[in-house]
């Protein structure tokens, strides 16, 4: 969390998220009006936060990364517009997984990447096929958050055939699973490996691109300076 996110949770009278979320921030329940739900209860919420704001409290919605990447921050927003909600919102910025993987993987993102998500709970299958052909086709660096679960088990397989289709089979891949947590994994492999090692929800998978390379177990991509300029 960025220390602006710690203010915030200090001075929460509510705070509110995910009961997974929440369990990995203790030290700041204590005194508070907590209220907790499970998986699937985005929209609930929301509206419990906005209804709580509204009546004058200090409400703090708890998202997991950064709230505007994949997280509440838009869900928020579109019911505070449908309700005609009037209270002050304020997103407060976090680490995404994208920022933490790519640290912990060296520095894969010095280039144009893209973020593609292939839960399809929101989003069709057929759109973020396309989606997957454009970025492998255009070269981007290419983060997929949400590769696998024990439902969705096919859609990270038909994503490495799509960037199969246009890179190398040693393009370096890096699979990140629940960065800079205690039960954090880490690993370096290809395109056409990656598949061997264990991918789930909690995993960021960073495919690079025709320029990513590895050294010392980790996965670098040129910005371009070596044209640019006398290394």
């Amino acid at each position: 969390m960025t220390l602006a996110a710690c203010e915030v949770l200090e001075k929460a009278e509510v705070i509110i998220g995910y009961k997974t979320y929440l369990e990995l921030i203790p030290d700041f329940l204590a005194g508070k009006e907590v209220i907790s739900s499970e998986m699937m209860k985005e929209v609930e919420r929301c509206r419990i936060a906005l209804t709580a704001a509204e009546s004058g409290k200090n409400v703090a919605l708890v998202s997991g990364g950064d709230p505007g990447i994949y997280a509440m921050a838009g869900l928020v927003y579109e019911l505070a517009k449908e309700t005609a909600c009037t209270c002050r919102i304020e997103i407060i910025p976090g680490l995404a997984a994208i920022n933490s993987c790519a640290a912990r993987l060296g520095a894969p993102l010095m280039h144009d990447f893209a973020a593609i998500s292939l839960s399809d709970l929101l989003t069709p299958w057929e759109v973020i096929e396309k989606r997957l052909a454009a970025a492998a086709a255009a070269d981007f660096v290419t983060a997929i958050y949400n590769p696998r679960s024990k439902r969705r088990t096919d859609q990270i397989v038909r994503a490495r055939e799509i960037f199969l289709a246009h890179r190398l089979p040693s393009t370096p891949v890096g699979i990140v699973t629940a960065a800079t947590r205690d039960n954090e994994t880490i690993v370096v492999t290809s395109l056409e490996k990656m598949l061997t090692s264990e991918i789930g929800m909690q995993s960021t998978v960073i495919i690079g691109n025709s320029q990513t390379y590895t050294w010392n177990d980790l996965m670098i991509t040129p910005r371009g300076y070596r044209g640019k300029y006398q290394l």
